[in-house]
């Protein structure tokens, strides 16, 4: 079965989600406790998704590869009797472009939740989980620890394919995700449960083109403003010396909320195998392995080794996760609204905040950076401005914010800075999609043992004019 996984912005969104990674704002004079009185989110911004299609300057064979992703990036996958792998025994979802398709195809969660449908579709038996609303975000869930106390961590899958017409023989149960909180937030309820929800695609070839030293330069630069803030982020992964890299190869990681994956490849890799169950050449192992429940030899999807003789481009050779990959890598960044006079004092007000701290707001691509020829450059990846608002590092963003888990070097209240690019148009903000609010979302990262707590001071003691601003500058994004 085959999953289809699914510029210049300026100085813009880095300094309010800088704000935004602490948990609360003040009244403009910095005596409250919250954003000051009037400020308010509009909300996603209109117009044309301005995303969605692929880098400028593609080669002819770099958008066939690329259209080819998008094609299966958007593919239906069934079990058995299809032409593609076969869906997992456990499941979230049955195609790339359910998750990532706010405002177009590589985005992220959609404001109407397509888990709904998918939960009884071609006869399956699932109950929809208490934290999938219609009007809430795709998630996914994770458990802290097992029932016998140790730690977990892992993605247990919201569906089975019991009960499907095409999956004949198959009689798993759903997990039980135990008692309910608020549907649409994903907070209270079960403890022991946590939540992520889709990060953005748009740009991602171009985060992947960014060099370490860059990454690394970067997180040394302006180090005493830095800790007088009490920011000290770090790349993830295994420790390794004074900069925790990854524990394969050495070098830095910077894909996932917490900075976990080190390339396209793995994330599509693993998301292929963990939100459709598709093994691959990555994963090559189901994760279920009841016998009633595999219809295809492990792992599912592979190079496909038939080629054509006429000589022309094919890239039905490549597996599906290299061609969601493909498409990932060639998707181009979302492109920013024009400039208003509000929006520009909100890019002033997010950089004298402290935000760009954290959020970077751009970095520069390496100068030869290879695409379908090794022996030649990517004019359309190579030396291109980036301009993600991110520091691709993880930090400490407090009790408030903290989800229990950790990945790599990335510990219970760790995150990646999320690149605020794109931002503007974006429903769910945070890890778990508990608001669609910034304002809310700037609230919530306050709380003891945020490094952004310094910055949200910041914007609390803005005029309500520039708080208000800066919202508009990231709505702008």
């Amino acid at each position: 079965m085959k999953i289809r996984l699914k510029t210049a912005i300026g100085f813009r969104v880095a300094v309010l989600i800088a704000a935004l990674a602490t948990t609360g704002c003040h009244t403009s004079d910095g005596a409250g406790d919250g954003p000051a009185s009037g400020v308010v989110d509009s909300g996603v911004r209109g117009g044309t998704p301005g995303a969605g299609g692929p880098l400028t300057n593609l080669t002819s064979d770099e958008s066939a590869f690329f259209q080819d992703g998008s094609s299966r990036f958007a593919e239906v996958e069934v079990v058995s009797g299809g032409s593609n792998n076969g869906l997992g025994p456990r499941f979230n979802s049955i195609q790339c472009l359910s998750c990532h398709s706010q405002p177009a195809p590589g985005g992220t969660s959609p404001a109407k939740n397509p888990l709904i449908v998918i939960a009884t579709l071609n006869g399956a038996k699932n109950m929809v989980p208490w934290f999938i609303a219609a009007n809430g975000p795709v998630r996914e869930a994770r458990f802290k620890k097992n029932p016998n106390g140790t730690n977990d961590g892992e993605v247990h899958d919201l569906f089975v394919i019991t009960g499907r017409t095409d999956a004949p023989g198959c009689n798993i149960a759903q997990p039980n995700f135990g008692l309910p909180g608020n549907p649409v937030s994903g907070q209270g309820g079960n403890t022991n449960i946590i939540f992520r929800i889709p990060t953005s695609l748009f740009g991602a070839g171009l985060i992947e083109a960014i060099p370490d030293s860059a990454i690394l330069a970067n997180m040394q630069s302006d180090a005493t403003t830095k800790a007088g803030m009490g920011i000290s982020g770090h790349p993830n992964a295994i420790l390794s010396g004074n900069a925790n890299l990854s524990a394969n190869d050495g070098t830095v990681t910077r894909f996932g909320w917490k900075a976990q994956n080190k390339s396209l490849i793995m994330f599509a890799g693993e998301a292929y195998n963990v939100e459709m169950g598709i093994s691959n050449q990555l994963f090559p192992q189901e994760r279920d392995e009841t016998p009633a429940c595999l219809y295809f030899p492990s792992p599912n999807d592979t190079l496909n080794f038939t080629t054509t003789s006429t000589g022309a481009v094919n890239p039905a050779v490549v597996s599906d996760i290299e061609a969601f990959a493909n498409f990932m890598r060639m998707l181009a960044p979302p492109i920013p609204a024009p400039d208003t006079p509000s929006t520009v004092s909100g890019r002033a007000a997010f950089i004298k905040a402290g935000c760009a701290q954290c959020h970077t707001p751009s970095f520069t691509t390496g100068k030869n950076i290879a695409s379908g020829s090794a022996t030649a450059p990517s004019a359309s990846m190579s030396g291109q401005t980036v301009n993600l608002f991110s520091d691709l590092l993880v930090h400490h963003m407090g009790q408030g914010l903290a989800d229990g888990i950790t990945q790599g070097s990335a510990g219970p209240d760790e995150f990646r800075t999320a690149p605020l690019w794109g931002v503007g148009q974006r429903v769910f903000f945070l890890h778990d999609g508990r608001t669609s609010n910034l304002v809310e979302a700037i609230e919530d990262h306050r709380s003891p043992g945020s490094e952004a707590n310094k910055v949200i001071e910041n914007f609390n003691r803005l005029s309500t004019q520039e708080q208000q601003d800066i919202i508009n500058f990231l709505r702008s994004l």
